[in-house]
C-alpha cells in the first residue's frame, strides 16, 4: 500500500511507536518556533532541563504577540527572550520583524521537515510541504533539548480539489467552506491532505492560508504537496536549494475524501462566535460594519496586500469604518512601499499597524462596544477582540475591503472587475532583523525582569483524590475561555501566580478564588473542551488553583496533551449523558487512581448524591508515569 505525504514525513521521522491509527508514536523534530506570548515559559522550562544548547537543526525565537509596550513587563520579556536565545543557540526574529508563521513560510522553512512551535498555527507550514504541529510549550522545550515529540497516530483524510477560484473568491473561502462541512470538531485526530488538479492553481501563500486554517478544524496538522509552485517560491525567496519534490503515491489509502470544486465557491463568511458558523456573504448583505482588521497569520502576505492595495487604490473607506492593515513580516511592509502599494494603502485612510499579530490575539485595535468587526483572521471567540459584546466575523481580504469601502457587508464580486496583481519573481531579502546566537553561550548573561516567576509546580497523584467540582462548563470552550489574552492580560505570561486571576474570566469572574479556597478541585467541561490556541497556560494556570483534574465529554488534542504535561488529569464520560449528573459544588472521590490509569477506566463517586459515574482514562504508559511524576517537567528531571 502506498504511503500519504505525511506517512512518509513520518516514517522518515520514527523514533519510537507503530504508525498504526491510534496508537502513540514519537517523532524527531527538525525545526522548532516560539513567540513571546508562550515563548518565556519555554525556555524558562528549557533552563530548567539544564541542557547548555538547542539539538535541532534549528530553533528560532519570534516576538509577535505581546509588542505593545504600555509597561515595562513586555519589554523585559523581549530583553529575556533575546538574550536566553544567544545562550541556548536559538535564532531571535526582533518585534517588528513580523509575524512566526509569515517569517518562518518565508525564511526558515523546508519541505520534508518536521517543525512544533508553541502556537497553534504552526500547521501553516504544511503550505511549504512541512509537518508542522503546534504544541504546548513544554513540549517544545524538550524538542529543543533533543526529544522526541509524541502525538497519537493520525487519520488521514484529503481534500480533492478540482476546478480553480473564480475572482474575487478565495483560499480563505476553501478554508472557510471545509468548516462549513466539518465543523470545529470534524478535523479532531486526522492529518488533512490536499490534493488534486486544483492544488496547482493555488499559490504557497494561499495554500498556507488553507493550512493555517485547518488549526480550527481540530485538525492535528495540514499538509500540500511540495512541488513546481514550492520551488517558484523558494527560489523567489533565494532558498531554491531547500526544495525537494513530495506527493503521495497513487495507491495511497485515506480513511475520508472530501472533494471541493474551486470554481464552485463563493465568498463566504464565519458569524459569531465560531470558525465553523459560516454562511455566504452574499447572504449577510447590507448588514452595517464598524471596524475591518486585514492580516495576522492567515492573511497577511504580500500577494494578500497587494489584492488588497489593489482594490482600494483611488478608493476612499466608508466614514462610519475603521480600517486596519497589519503586514505580516517586514519584508512584505518594505515590498508594499517598493512598488507604491503602500501608498495606495494609506490614501483608503487605512490605519497600518505593525507587523504583528496585533488586533488577532487581543493586542490593540479592539471593537467599539457592539460594534461589528470583520476580520481576515482565524478566530472569532467571544471576547477574544477586547471587546465583550463585539460581533465578530471571519473572512477574506477581498470581502474585508468590499466592506471597508461600502460600509456594509458585501459580496466583493459585485464590485466590478478584480484588478491584475502581479507578484515578483524575487523576493526583497533582509534577514538583519533575525539575530544569530552567540558561538559562545556560556558568556551570555540571561536578564529576566520582576515579571518573570519561577515555573508553577504541580504534585504527583496519590492513589486516591476527593475534588470538588469547582466548575462546570458546555461544549467548545476554548483556551481564549480558560485563559483568556489581549493587550490587559498577555504580558503577564510569564507570571503565573498575578496571571491566575483572570482564569475562566469569560465564564466565571469568581473562579480562581472558588478554586484556590477548595485545595483540590476538578472541572467538568462538553465536547471538544480546551480548543483553540496551543497556549499550555490553560493548564498551567488551573494547575497552579489546585485543579487536578478535567473531567468532559471528549478534548481538543493540543490541549489535552497541556492538561497531561501540567500533571491534571483528563477523563471523559463513558456515557456522556453523565454530565448531567454532576453539579457545580459536588464532592467527588476517585479510588485506585493509579490501577484506574493502568485499566483505562475509573470510578467518580459524588459524595453528595451517591451516584457512580464510569469515567474513561486513555493514556498511554509514557503518559500514565508523567501524571504519577506530577507533569512532563518533573517526569523530565526523573529521567534525564
Amino acid at each position: 500500500m502506498g504511503k500519504t505525504i505525511a506517512q512518509k514525513i513520518i516514517a522518515a521521522h520514527l523514533v519510537s511507536g507503530e504508525m498504526k491509527t491510534g496508537s502513540e508514536i514519537a517523532l524527531r523534530i527538525d525545526q522548532t518556533l516560539t513567540q513571546d506570548a508562550t515563548g518565556t515559559m519555554a525556555y524558562l522550562e528549557f533552563e530548567t532541563m539544564g541542557i547548555p544548547r538547542v539539538r535541532t537543526e534549528l530553533s528560532v525565537a519570534y516576538v509577535d504577540h505581546n509588542t505593545l509596550q504600555s509597561g515595562f513587563e513586555n519589554a523585559d520579556d523581549h530583553r529575556y527572550l533575546q538574550t536566553v536565545a544567544a545562550k541556548h543557540g536559538v535564532y531571535f526574529s526582533r518585534p517588528g520583524n513580523g509575524i512566526c508563521h509569515q517569517v518562518h513560510l518565508e525564511r526558515f522553512g523546508k519541505p520534508g521537515k518536521t517543525l512544533i512551535g508553541s502556537d497553534s498555527h504552526t500547521p501553516t507550514g504544511g503550505g511549504i510541504g512541512m509537518l508542522a504541529f503546534g504544541a504546548g510549550g513544554l513540549d517544545v522545550a524538550v524538542a529543543m533539548g533533543g526529544g522526541a515529540y509524541y502525538i497519537t497516530m493520525p487519520k488521514m483524510f484529503k481534500v480533492e480539489l478540482t476546478g480553480k477560484l473564480r475572482p474575487f473568491v478565495t483560499a480563505k473561502d476553501v478554508s472557510l467552506e471545509l468548516l462549513r462541512i466539518l465543523s470545529v470538531k470534524g478535523g479532531v485526530g486526522a492529518i488533512i491532505e490536499w490534493g488534486g488538479e486544483g492544488v496547482k492553481t493555488l499559490s504557497v501563500p494561499e495554500r498556507a492560508t488553507i493550512t493555517n486554517m485547518g488549526t480550527e478544524l481540530g485538525a492535528t496538522t495540514s499538509i500540500f504537496p511540495s512541488d513546481e509552485t514550492t520551488r517558484a517560491f523558494l527560489k523567489a525567496q533565494g532558498r531554491e536549494a531547500d526544495y525537494i519534490p513530495l506527493a503521495s503515491d497513487p495507491d495511497a489509502e485515506y480513511d475520508r475524501v472530501i472533494h471541493i470544486d474551486l470554481s464552485a465557491l463563493k465568498p463566504m463568511i464565519a458569524c459569531p462566535h465560531s470558525p465553523d458558523n459560516v454562511v455566504s456573504v452574499d447572504s449577510l448583505a447590507g448588514t452595517k460594519v464598524d471596524q475591518v482588521c486585514i492580516g495576522s497569520c492567515t492573511n497577511s502576505s504580500l500577494q494578500d496586500m497587494l489584492k488588497v492595495a489593489a482594490i482600494l487604490k483611488g478608493r476612499t473607506i466608508a466614514p462610519g469604518v475603521s480600517l486596519s492593515i497589519s503586514p505580516g513580516s517586514k519584508q512584505v511592509l518594505t515590498m508594499l512601499a517598493d512598488c507604491g502599494a503602500l501608498t495606495d494603502i494609506l490614501a483608503s485612510g487605512a490605519r497600518v499597524l505593525e507587523c504583528a499579530c496585533g488586533p488577532c490575539i487581543g493586542m490593540g485595535f479592539s471593537p467599539n462596544s457592539g460594534g461589528v468587526s470583520l476580520r481576515t483572521f482565524n478566530r472569532n471567540f467571544l471576547g477574544r477582540s477586547g471587546t465583550k459584546d463585539a460581533q465578530v466575523y471571519l473572512v477574506s481580504p477581498e470581502t474585508a475591503v468590499a466592506a471597508a469601502l461600502t460600509g456594509v457587508i458585501t459580496d466583493p464580486t459585485t464590485l466590478g472587475t478584480m484588478p491584475a496583481v502581479v507578484m515578483p519573481d524575487t523576493f526583497r531579502i533582509d534577514d538583519s532583523a533575525v539575530l544569530a546566537p552567540a558561538q559562545d553561550g556560556a558568556s551570555v548573561e540571561v536578564l529576566r525582569g520582576p515579571n518573570i516567576k519561577e515555573f508553577p509546580k504541580s504534585k504527583p497523584f496519590a492513589d486516591t483524590l476527593t475534588a470538588t467540582t469547582v466548575l462546570k462548563v458546555g461544549d467548545n470552550i476554548t483556551t481564549d475561555h480558560i485563559m483568556p489574552a489581549g493587550a490587559k492580560i498577555l504580558p503577564y505570561r510569564s507570571n503565573i501566580p498575578f496571571l491566575s486571576q483572570f482564569c475562566f474570566q469569560v465564564c466565571d469572574p469568581a473562579f480562581p478564588e472558588r478554586a484556590k479556597a477548595a485545595g483540590d478541585g476538578i472541572i467538568i467541561g462538553g465536547s471538544n473542551y480546551g480548543q483553540g490556541s496551543s497556549r499550555e497556560h490553560a493548564a498551567l494556570v488551573p494547575m497552579y488553583l489546585g485543579i487536578r483534574c478535567v473531567i468532559a465529554k471528549s478534548f481538543a488534542r493540543i490541549h489535552v496533551a497541556n492538561l497531561i504535561n501540567a500533571g491534571i488529569l483528563p477523563l471523559t464520560f463513558q456515557n456522556p449523558e453523565d454530565y448531567e449528573l454532576i453539579e457545580q459544588g459536588s464532592s467527588l472521590v476517585l479510588d485506585n487512581i493509579r490501577e484506574g490509569m493502568e485499566r483505562g477506566e475509573l470510578t467518580a463517586v459524588d459524595m453528595n448524591s451517591g451516584k457512580k459515574i464510569v469515567l474513561l482514562c486513555s493514556l498511554t504508559e509514557r503518559q500514565r508515569a508523567i501524571l504519577l511524576a506530577g507533569g512532563l517537567l518533573n517526569y523530565t528531571k526523573e529521567n534525564g
